[in-house]
């Protein structure tokens, strides 16, 4: 009974239950909220602490921002079918928190904008010297194909690309960065794309917000070249995977650009297979497939490797 008490007591209040409908829609900070419910920070964090105090929500701190989402599936989903059971058309609470919601993505699409075009010239100067973005996610397709893929965590997800493409198959999508800025324009451009349902977190890769064993596939874009010990972000994305979960590493073949190391903080310029393939055996990984990309003064590679031991059934996407 405890439990169901507990659930009760914290939806029975219509702002809470507003908060709720909201979370269905999409994650959302503190201040979000309070924008769309028209009431003060303190009072909605406030209504936010009974919902997480009774598992119907999680709070996550990013950077000074808080954001909330919907608490855990097998908790919610009963009481998200008892509100819409009961809960009538044209509702004017909804009707108006709906529009408000509208101006909320409107306001982190406008962010997200002006950030891409004041680092456009950065990345355009990175992307100049490798080949096509458009073929180096055309070889991202060919790597994990077309079939479900169950639970799927992008790490160092940056603008939330890898999501873009392949939540879609995913039954869970998590993307996770250590950057709250760049998590907030993944929101942005998640939301743009009609892709809210993809979770966001803010963690290192050396200590990933997953249990063992969680995960059907893992995928490092040209995010490995940051790590100042990459056998270790490559063991933790090890960890994180099922039985025949695959990792997908995007990174650079060896090269002598210096200047990124010194200007875009590359730790790593670039590795050779006799490396990635010593990292795969050491934390439990057997290749599966390499990809040389090459078309510019950078190549760019793929490797492809698979959990060793019993492969685990993926979950469907919805």
């Amino acid at each position: 009974m405890a439990p169901a008490l507990d659930i009760f007591r914290a939806l029975a209040d219509a702002t809470r239950l507003r908060i709720v409908a909201l979370l269905r829609s999409m994650e959302l900070s503190v201040g979000e909220l309070a924008q769309v419910l028209g009431q003060s920070q303190p009072r909605v964090s406030r209504h936010v602490k009974i919902l997480v105090d009774a598992g119907l929500a999680e709070r996550r701190k990013e950077g000074s921002w808080v954001f909330v989402a919907l608490g855990e599936e097998a908790r919610i989903a009963p009481v998200l079918a008892a509100i819409d059971a009961w809960t009538g058309e044209g509702d004017p609470w909804t009707l108006a928190d709906t529009a408000r919601l509208a101006a909320v993505r409107a306001d982190r699409a406008q962010a997200a904008a002006a950030w891409f075009e004041a680092h456009a010239g950065e990345w355009d100067a990175i992307r100049s010297l490798h080949v096509a973005e458009s073929e180096v996610e055309a070889a991202c397709a060919r790597a994990l194909g077309a079939q479900p893929i169950g639970t799927l965590v992008d790490i160092g997800t940056g603008t939330g690309r890898m999501l873009e493409l392949f939540a879609p198959q995913a039954a869970h999508a998590l993307g996770v960065d250590r950057s709250s800025e760049m998590l907030r324009l993944a929101r942005a451009k998640l939301s743009e794309r009609g892709l809210d349902k993809a979770e966001l977190r803010q963690a290192d890769f050396y200590r990933l917000p997953l249990s063992d064993d969680d995960a059907d596939a893992a995928i490092l874009h040209h995010v490995l070249h940051f790590a100042q010990h990459p056998g270790a972000v490559i063991a933790e994305a090890a960890r994180v995977l099922a039985s025949g979960g695959r990792l997908l590493i995007v990174d650079f073949a060896p090269h002598e650009r210096e200047d990124l190391r010194t200007r875009d903080a590359h730790a790593r310029l670039g590795f050779s297979d006799e490396q990635m393939l010593g990292w795969f055996a050491a934390a439990g990984l057997a290749p599966v497939q390499t990809e040389t990309l090459e078309g510019g003064e950078l190549t760019v590679k793929l490797w492809l490797a698979r959990k060793t031991g019993a492969t685990r059934v993926e979950k469907q996407a919805a």
